[in-house]
């Protein structure tokens, strides 16, 4: 799939009310409710969330934390990163929410390729088992809510959130959106931005404005690829360890009932 995604898309939907979630401490904390499922509904809204690390929440931000009913936090970084920059562990498991740990890239970042779309190929040809686990972790009975998070909430998550979202049914054109949101929260020319990313995660310097990009032609070429390798991505991530099942108890956890209506400009 090489057309763009509309820019009144990606409007639309970051104008949402209660898209972004104001959490003290985050800078790319957000809803994945309201978007349109292929065979009718809708994702419900405070079902599944995304955010950048979370070791700069304070007190208020662990109240609206714990207002949010979670019951599992997917945290999808290194170990490295959790020991360089901890997640509030204890709160989290008083409000609730069990702190699951999937690492997408693996141990550390040596691996990563340099450039972002050959981050992202690397993502769906090496770890595939990864992706998988992270989306059975979300399937549970009991899962949901959940939130997913890494260090800038943008690589990790977004490509755990779009393979949710696709495999529940949303079309590519709102999951590409939804990634590309992640610009709106993490502005690459914002230099307090990088340098706040920089200090929590194990890239160090390595993290330059260039990988603070999201453009939305890069997830869904990620998406492609996995289509590619396996003919959906339902079949992709069958091929790496989730069960029918699973990817039934998921889309039957994030659907509601109930219809778009806003058209767009």
């Amino acid at each position: 799939m090489t057309w763009p995604v509309p820019e009144w898309l990606i409007r639309r939907i970051g104008g949402t009310p209660g898209r972004h979630i104001a959490v003290s401490g985050t800078l790319n904390f957000r809803d994945t409710g309201g978007y349109p499922v292929t065979g009718g509904g809708v994702t419900a809204w405070r079902r599944l969330l995304r955010s950048d690390g979370l070791h700069r929440i304070d007190g208020n931000g662990l109240g609206l934390l714990g207002s949010l009913g979670l019951r599992t936090v997917l945290d999808l970084r290194t170990r490295e990163e959790t020991q360089i920059a901890p997640s509030p562990l204890d709160e989290l498991a008083q409000a609730g929410a069990l702190t699951m740990h999937v690492s997408l890239v693996g141990e550390d970042f040596d691996a990563l390729p340099a450039e972002l779309a050959d981050i992202y190929d690397f993502f769906i040809d090496m770890r595939g088992a990864a992706i998988a686990a992270a989306i059975r972790s979300l399937a549970r009975p009991g899962a949901l809510p959940a939130l997913v998070h890494c260090t800038a909430g943008k690589d990790r998550t977004g490509v755990v959130v779009a393979f949710a979202l696709a495999a529940a049914g949303v079309p590519d054109e709102f999951v590409a959106a939804d990634y590309a949101l992640s610009s709106l929260y993490l502005d690459p020319a914002h230099t307090p931005t990088i340098g706040m990313v920089q200090e929590s995660t194990g890239l160090g310097e390595r993290l330059t404005a260039a990988l603070l990009a999201s453009p939305p032609d890069l997830i869904i070429r990620a998406i492609d690829r996995a289509r590619r390798r396996a003919g959906s991505v339902a079949d992709y991530l069958i091929e790496h360890g989730v069960t029918c099942a699973e990817l039934t108890a998921l889309r039957s956890g994030l659907v509601a009932e109930g219809e778009d209506h806003d058209d767009g400009d």
